[in-house]
């Protein structure tokens, strides 16, 4: 498959760039930095592009099989610009979209509805800002109709770890073992994702994994 990653140096991107490229994929790289472009691996496709900028997000996914954005939205925007331009400059491509988002509105189980931003046990007070910006994000993605696009809500505890290729997957409901604990190492994340991008089950939907 031809896959483009956006944000391929950050902490999930990287990993994604990595699972990507040792099950034989051809990846494109995506910074918007020039001087983080060393950071990727020399088996990637580097480019410099803003995933801001919708013609220039049409410009590099042409031709790709899927564009992963592993960007983060910014927090204190009502919607999330980024996220509306991947779209808008996928929406002629027919290039799929797969969204690593956030676990913000996922539903807490036996809490009669409860999301994880409001509830500080999951996420702390001084980061709903951060929770309501994934949210954004995601309305952004659900009010999409002419993409094909997936957004994945990771577990609520998102950590560096092993890759184990083993996850459950869930829909709008936080995916918890018996200790109520919701986790995943973002190694397996990406093991998600790529699942996802060769075997799609999602279209234009929400859903979330945790061990």
């Amino acid at each position: 498959m031809k896959i483009t990653v956006l944000g391929a140096t950050g902490n999930v991107g990287r990993r994604i760039t990595a699972e990507a490229l040792s099950r034989g994929h051809d990846v494109t790289a995506v910074v918007r930095n020039p001087a983080r472009i060393e950071e990727l691996p020399d088996s990637a496709n580097a480019l410099i592009a803003d995933a801001s900028d919708a013609q220039a997000v049409a410009s590099i996914s042409t031709g790709q099989d899927v564009v992963i954005s592993a960007l983060r939205p910014e927090p204190g925007d009502t919607v999330d610009p980024t996220t509306q331009a991947i779209l808008d400059g996928l929406a002629h491509t027919g290039v799929r979209l797969l969204v690593v988002g956030g676990a913000a509105t996922l539903a807490i189980p036996g809490t009669g509805g409860r999301t994880v931003v409001e509830d500080a046990a999951f996420l702390p007070v001084t980061a709903r800002h951060i929770g309501q910006a994934s949210a954004n994000q995601q309305t952004v993605c659900q009010a999409e109709k002419r993409v094909d696009w997936a957004y994945l809500s990771p577990a609520a505890k998102l950590i560096a770890g092993e890759r184990t290729a083993k996850y459950r997957l869930g829909m709008d409901k936080l995916v918890v073992d018996d200790q109520g604990v919701s986790t995943i190492s973002m190694e397996d994340l990406a093991v998600v994702l790529l699942d996802e991008a060769e075997q799609p089950r999602h279209h234009q939907v929400r859903f979330t994994a945790a061990y």
